[in-house]
């Protein structure tokens, strides 16, 4: 009986799939905790894109009406510019105007919500929030 132990403990057929058993799990969630980071990569790119979309457009100057685009307009801009984001996870644009020093500005803000979803569980959103000052000119009188 100790021979066929000292035998059997000479045997190393099999041990390569008992570590691959072992480090498999570990090694899945690792590739497709990467591919989820890709995913919030992604969305911040397209929210950033968005929001500074309808910045710029906020400073376009309209020769024919003496004034700029009005929030609607730019919300349905950033709504247009937005790339790899789900509309349902894209919270409303909200604008807000002010002076700074005189200077006519229009602060635009928005967040998106990303779920994350790994393959064995999901994980609460990580919500992702971008904000752009864009500065415009005072309508002519």
């Amino acid at each position: 009986m100790i021979r066929r132990f000292r035998k059997l403990r000479r045997d190393a057929r099999g041990a390569a799939a008992i570590e691959f058993a072992l480090v498999a799990p570990a090694l899945i969630v690792f590739i497709v905790g990467i591919a989820q980071l890709g995913v919030l990569f992604m969305a911040n790119a397209g929210l950033t894109h968005a929001v500074a979309e309808g910045a710029r457009f906020a400073t376009i100057f309209k020769r024919d009406t003496g004034t700029g685009p009005t929030d609607a307009e730019i919300r349905a801009r950033i709504a247009d510019s937005r790339f790899g984001l789900n509309p349902a996870n894209l919270s409303t644009p909200t604008i807000t105007h002010g002076t700074d020093d005189g200077a006519n500005y229009a602060e635009i803000s928005a967040s998106y919500d990303v779920p994350l979803d790994f393959i064995f569980f999901t994980l609460p959103p990580v919500t992702l929030t971008e904000t752009r000052r864009a500065f415009i000119q005072p309508p002519t009188t």
